[in-house]
């Protein structure tokens, strides 16, 4: 009987991501109620939300991991052309906070296009590229159209603004590139070439050029632009090894701001220490370290380019948000994947999730069907 071997997930991806997502909204909880409490009368306020944000996103990453992952290289037009339009939109009639038009408003959820636009630029990639093959190496038939429409992108999001969103999308379209044989000398001359450009957008805005300053001396600035980095700081070195126990921060009483969003790392830092957060650093390890292994085993180039880029994504987030909460890179409002509140960006991590996992079902189930074969 040839019956049909169904795929299993990577059981060590999932149990991570659900880990994850348990702690996030323990410490969503313990760092946000205070504010909870003093603007919306209830401690529950802000992990609720985040609650039924988690709901949607666990829901949407099992539907995706039932998905084959070779169906998001036909609708990947779609997915380009729903975000271009919602970027476009959102840049009309997004609610305007703090200065920034990122957000559409809904029956008081922020959903933010920007975050979606991370897996739309992954899967258009992938599929384009997968599909070119090896036209890639040609710069203008294969390469140029490819970085018209990221540049597009990039565009869009920078009039938001947005820095830290283009600097992962720059990174994400860098790294599918990579992995999609694209001619080493025309990416780095395109490298070459983008670089003054990001540095240019980095200066350019004095509230920009005041956290790279702040961030090298934050003590310079104590009362305005380095006065988030210093009360992080202070977190951390209250927290020292062993941390002051979930719930006791001090930091988080109004004194660091963003304490539930951008900086919850450092409190977690504060009330489970030195211990807490390098617990927390290897399970992200071991979370890229299985969506990597995931990518790298698929047969199939759109599998692979799409798996590296969405362990690119979540990668390089890491790496920005914990960079800045400790003070070794600029503060780019970039939340850390899994753990900070916010909708939009907890439900497209589970969504890519999900797409990691389909991709370990399908060499899952590769894997044992030449298994069965050589046995035949």
């Amino acid at each position: 009987m040839n019956s049909k071997i169904r795929g299993r997930p990577d059981y060590v991806l999932l149990f991570l991501t659900v880990l994850l997502v348990g702690f996030g909204l323990m410490m969503i909880f313990s760092a946000s109620y205070p504010v909870a409490i003093l603007k919306h009368n209830s401690p529950w306020h802000y992990v609720v939300k985040q609650g039924v944000f988690a709901l949607i996103g666990l829901f949407v990453m099992f539907i995706f991991m039932g998905i084959p992952f070779s169906r998001w290289k036909k609708a990947s037009p779609i997915l380009l052309l729903f975000s271009l339009l919602a970027l476009m939109l959102v840049l009309i009639g997004g609610a305007n906070i703090n200065g920034a038009r990122r957000w559409f408003v809904l029956s008081g959820f922020n959903l933010q296009p920007a975050e979606f636009t991370k897996l739309s630029i992954i899967v258009y990639l992938s599929a384009i590229i997968s599909k070119k093959g090896d036209q890639i190496r040609n710069f203008r038939r294969g390469l140029l159209p490819i970085l018209v429409m990221i540049g597009i992108i990039l565009l869009l999001v920078m009039k938001q603004p947005d820095f830290g969103t283009v600097l992962i999308l720059f990174f994400i379209a860098i790294t599918i590139l990579l992995v999609g044989g694209v001619d080493l000398r025309h990416l780095f001359i395109l490298f070459l070439a983008l670089v003054p450009v990001l540095i240019y957008l980095a200066i350019s805005k004095s509230y920009r050029l005041q956290r790279i300053t702040s961030f090298l001396h934050p003590l310079d600035h104590p009362d305005d632009s380095g006065y988030q980095l210093i009360q992080s700081l202070y977190a951390l070195g209250h927290g020292g090894i062993r941390g002051t126990g979930i719930g006791h921060s001090v930091q988080k009483l109004f004194y660091l701001p963003e304490a539930y969003t951008d900086f919850i790392f450092a409190v977690v830092g504060e009330e489970l220490g030195f211990i807490g957060t390098s617990l927390l650093i290897i399970v992200f390890f071991l979370f890229i370290w299985r969506g990597f292994i995931a990518a790298i085993r698929s047969n199939d180039p759109f599998g692979l380019m799409l798996g590296m880029g969405i362990v690119m994504m979540i990668c390089i987030q890491i790496m920005l948000n914990i960079g800045a909460v400790i003070g070794s890179l600029p503060i780019t409002g970039v939340p850390l994947p899994f753990i900070s509140y916010g909708g939009s960006s907890l439900i497209l991590c589970l969504a890519c999730t999900g797409i990691l996992l389909s991709i370990s079902r399908d060499n899952y189930r590769k894997r044992k069907e030449n298994d069965r074969n050589s046995t035949k």
